[in-house]
């Protein structure tokens, strides 16, 4: 077993992984990195289709402390994205703490407060905490369907290029920026596009004024007020939804992952795209939908999003509910010091700004975690946190808290040796491996 009890390890090495891997390298901390794919990127690398672009916009995508190049467009390509996080990687030396090709098949709590952690080629190492950046856009969402289809059936995950649509009758399920995005695609290649949205949505324009409309929104706004202005913008760019054929959303605005999207009331339109409700059944190589039509299609891309998961961790460990994980300060267990949860809420913009206005806090967590014997989770229980009820983050909210704690930082540190000292005998309970059997029956739930 190799000697790594000093060190960090952080699983995954997209956006998420590797903004936190430049923040620990920084600080001076010891870590490693895995990931299981071939190469550094995390979805820009295996997920996403060739001709994805980014919805938000390269101002706020971007590490606010490592700019794009001044060549990118204004919504940079899936291309430009993973050259920039290789960019990234190299410009930070990043690279050489990273193991490719490693999957983690277990991760378990052990004596004196240590992780240990089992790998695929049956490797185990123990370390002084795990920080879980494995990201939530990899454990596939199929809805539940009624009957049979004769065509093909695929996940938004499977679709890579727009040959996959060619001369094809297709429906996409899902409302979602993906979604949005293959219908468009389909309406563009194929010979028949349609939509199914079980609930209709906002659509916000990519663009407003010239500008993109993401840039409009200024951290000191508060969500009211970012909404009357995301409400404007609508109106102005696209007008009612009766418009276009739609029903009215019967969600309100930013209680959903939002839809960027100028494409799909395009097509609309133009007749190029057909919008349907919700599907009922399926039949041969007809689809009904609830509202008793039915039409023809050959293929059915499931843009119905993704489950947060950890399969590696014991069942005392899953958190998960539903897309919340149940951790106070969004990363950090009440019982076990040591597990971070990091990168699986959504905010409504890019992620790099949100990991710069981030990983400063985090990494001072770290460092106090190290002082105090308490998980933090227990501190912030203590102070009267509240665990999580969503997994949506306004960005503009989490930069005014990002500020607070770091003003009141001495108080939390405060009120940590606090806690500590109420629990003088607190130790990680040690818990044993689970047996693939077992482990299967977690991951599938």
């Amino acid at each position: 077993m190799q000697t790594t009890s000093d060190k960090y390890l952080i699983i995954g090495a997209g956006f998420i992984g590797l903004g936190m891997a430049e923040a620990l390298k920084a600080a001076g901390m010891a870590y490693d990195q895995v990931d299981a794919s071939d190469d550094i990127g995390g979805n820009w690398h295996h997920g996403v289709y060739e001709t994805a672009h980014i919805v938000s916009s390269k101002k706020i995508t971007q590490f606010t402390h490592y700019p794009m190049p001044a060549d990118y467009p204004d919504f940079p390509s899936a291309q430009n994205i993973q050259d920039y996080l290789q960019s990234f990687t190299d410009h930070f030396d990043l690279r050489q703490q990273i193991q490719l090709n490693c999957t983690v098949h277990y991760v378990r709590p052990v004596e004196h407060n240590l992780w240990e952690v089992t790998f695929n080629n049956n490797e185990t190492r123990l370390y002084k905490g795990v920080l879980l950046c494995n990201g939530h856009h990899w454990s596939k969402r199929f809805p539940p369907f009624e009957g049979q289809f004769e065509g093909e059936i695929i996940h938004s995950k499977d679709y890579k290029h727009p040959d996959q649509l060619r001369g094809k009758r297709v429906l996409v399920i899902g409302a979602g920026n993906s979604a949005c995005d293959i219908a468009a695609e389909a309406a563009r290649v194929g010979a028949k596009s349609t939509i199914s949205m079980r609930d209709s949505v906002w659509f916000i324009p990519k663009t407003f004024a010239g500008k993109p409309a993401a840039d409009f929104m200024q951290w000191w706004m508060p969500e009211w007020f970012q909404r009357l202005l995301a409400h404007l913008v609508i109106r102005l760019a696209f007008g009612l939804h009766a418009d276009y054929g739609l029903a009215k959303p019967k969600h309100r605005l930013f209680t959903k992952h939002p839809t960027v999207n100028t494409e799909v009331p395009y097509y609309l339109k133009h007749g190029r795209l057909t919008a349907r409700p919700d599907v009922q059944r399926l039949a041969g190589n007809e689809v009904e939908f609830i509202d008793g039509q039915r039409d023809q299609f050959d293929l059915i891309v499931c843009a119905t999003g993704y489950y947060v998961a950890y399969p590696f961790l014991p069942p005392e460990l899953q958190r998960v509910e539903g897309a919340i994980v149940k951790c106070y300060g969004g990363s950090f267990l009440e019982d076990y010091k040591g597990l971070y949860f990091i990168g699986w809420s959504q905010g409504r913009s890019g992620i790099g700004s949100l990991m710069s206005t981030s990983t400063n806090v985090l990494i001072r967590f770290l460092q106090l975690q190290d002082e105090v014997n308490v998980p933090l989770g227990l501190v912030f229980k203590e102070m009267r946190q509240s665990l999580p009820t969503t997994h949506l983050v306004d960005p503009q909210k989490l930069a005014r808290t990002m500020r607070m704690v770091q003003l009141g930082f001495p108080w939390i540190r405060y009120r940590a040796h606090q806690v500590d000292r109420q629990y003088p005998n607190f130790r990680n309970k040690p818990l044993p491996v689970w047996k693939q059997k077992n482990l299967e029956q977690v991951t599938s739930t």
